[in-house]
């Protein structure tokens, strides 16, 4: 879905896109609280996933349009408050509401705020000027993707952000399982460990916000990746050797995690930064790297489940320190 509104965002302007992304998401939801079989709830999730990463294509294609790299850095930031903290807290917000109203009043309330995000598009301002946008045909957009991909400093930025946020996807994959069942931790006791990385990235997030107004996107990147780097290595070494125990597992998993909210708003601005003409195009490749290596990790750390925690300290050590390798290419 990314991939398809990233040019025509770019071709009619940012808030269409907005409008039927969200008009789509909310309608799906209302259908996923009426399905009466699994295939019929994949086929809607489908659909609402169609919907809803419009929001996030034009939401980056928003701040090219309207910030500088300093304050495009500092409000990327708070959407990293969004971006990616959803994936952490969901799931929290997600079971008070099954056990306490029932499964479909999750997406009666997905919908709701779908509702709400539609009045609040409605009072944006149009970021893409009429004289700004592309009449391209499907051609001229193959071409717009080609250049991207063969853009390396545009890949370097963007694929060393999306294999630290692919960590971050595969922590969420794969910590239940490793906290509960591997090291013991009550079930009722997950959400604190999980919340405490999730503070951490909030953190982390609103201290680069602050960074940005001293020092460039790239010197923090430069600074905080051969820290997540370490982090991988001692994860990965804690997890073979077993030493540390659960806190040898814990800390690092904290420092992989938090950094993604140093890492990721920077990497977005870095790679968008020359590409202002395509930005809803090269916003869209962003989204298709971190989501389809987010994916692929997530999978990754199922696949290679062997009832240890070495699989998914593998796979964010894996993760994490190729990032670092790959942001080295950069210049």
């Amino acid at each position: 879905g990314q991939a398809i509104y990233g040019p025509i965002t770019d071709r009619i302007g940012r808030k269409p896109p907005l409008y039927f992304g969200l008009v789509l998401f909310a309608a799906a939801s209302i259908g996923c609280a009426f399905a009466t079989s699994v295939p019929m709830l994949i086929g809607l999730r489908f659909m609402q996933a169609l919907g809803g990463c419009a929001e996030m294509v034009v939401a980056r294609a928003m701040v090219r349009d309207l910030f500088d790299e300093r304050d495009a850095i500092r409000v990327l930031s708070l959407l990293i408050l969004v971006m990616g903290l959803a994936p952490i807290l969901a799931p929290l917000a997600g079971g008070q509401l099954l056990v306490n109203f029932g499964w479909q009043s999750i997406f009666y309330v997905l919908a709701g705020y779908a509702i709400l995000c539609l009045g609040a598009v409605a009072m944006l301002p149009e970021s893409l000027p009429v004289e700004r946008r592309r009449r391209e045909d499907l051609g001229a957009i193959g071409r717009t993707y080609g250049m991207l991909l063969r853009d390396r400093q545009y890949m370097a930025y963007a694929l060393s952000g999306a294999l630290v946020i692919s960590g971050m996807f595969a922590y969420i994959a794969g910590s239940p399982q490793v906290f509960i069942e591997v090291f013991g931790v009550p079930a009722d006791r997950f959400g604190f460990f999980f919340g405490t990385n999730a503070a951490g990235l909030i953190a982390a997030s609103q201290i680069n916000g602050r960074l940005a107004r001293r020092f460039s996107g790239r010197s923090i990147v430069r600074t905080v990746l051969p820290f997540t780097a370490t982090a991988g290595v001692v994860l990965f070494v804690d997890a073979i050797t077993g030493f540390g125990g659960f806190v040898g597992i814990l800390i690092p998993l904290f420092i992989c995690v938090a950094s993604v909210g140093f890492v990721l708003p920077n990497t977005v601005v870095l790679a968008m930064a020359p590409h202002g003409r395509v930005a809803g195009t090269a916003s869209a490749l962003l989204g298709l790297l971190q989501f389809g290596l987010g994916a692929a990790a997530g999978a990754a750390v199922s696949a290679f489940n062997n009832g240890t925690q070495v699989p998914l300290a593998a796979i964010v050590a894996t993760c994490v320190i190729s990032a670092f390798l790959i942001f080295q290419t950069s210049r």
